[in-house]
């Protein structure tokens, strides 16, 4: 199945927030992140992504027939080094995994942003962090690190 990356426009939001309570429902067993008594998990930064230019938002589509697959969200807000890029959420929907969908997912968003990567797994998931080392492995080689938690890379 080939993909594309699609921004989310601000007439979308409210499908790209749906998509990110999930994940961030999916990672709460892992993260220790709770839900609101609004039955809300708490995203500080999710309006920016609709303000700022340092911080981008893509839906994972099937090429040619749009079908949602899932979801990315990059930003350039870093922990290890001064510039460059960082996945700050990603998803794919659970039907459309083990497809390598995720796989080309990050590497269109590598290739769209070029240069120094930062990539955190949730805390806690051993399937993330698998993901993340396998992707990043085949994609950088042997110019990945990994520190306290974060793959960085150049490329």
């Amino acid at each position: 199945m080939e993909i594309c990356l699609q921004k989310v426009g601000s007439n979308e939001r409210e499908v790209l927030f749906r998509l990110l309570q999930y994940s961030l429902f999916e990672e709460s067993a892992t993260d220790q992140n709770s839900m609101g008594e609004d039955g809300l998990f708490a995203y500080p930064w999710f309006d920016c992504y609709f303000t700022e230019k340092e911080r981008e938002a893509y839906f994972i589509r099937e090429a040619g027939k749009g079908k949602l697959l899932g979801f990315v969200m990059i930003n350039t807000c870093l922990q290890r080094t001064t510039n460059g890029h960082s996945i700050a959420e990603f998803m794919v929907l659970p039907g459309y995994r083990r497809r390598k969908i995720g796989m080309r997912a990050a590497v269109q968003c590598f290739e769209m942003h070029p240069g120094v990567w930062e990539v955190s797994p949730a805390d806690g998931s051993e399937g993330a962090f698998q993901f993340w080392k396998n992707v990043i492995g085949k994609y950088a080689g042997e110019q990945v690190r990994y520190e306290d938690g974060i793959f960085l890379f150049c490329k």
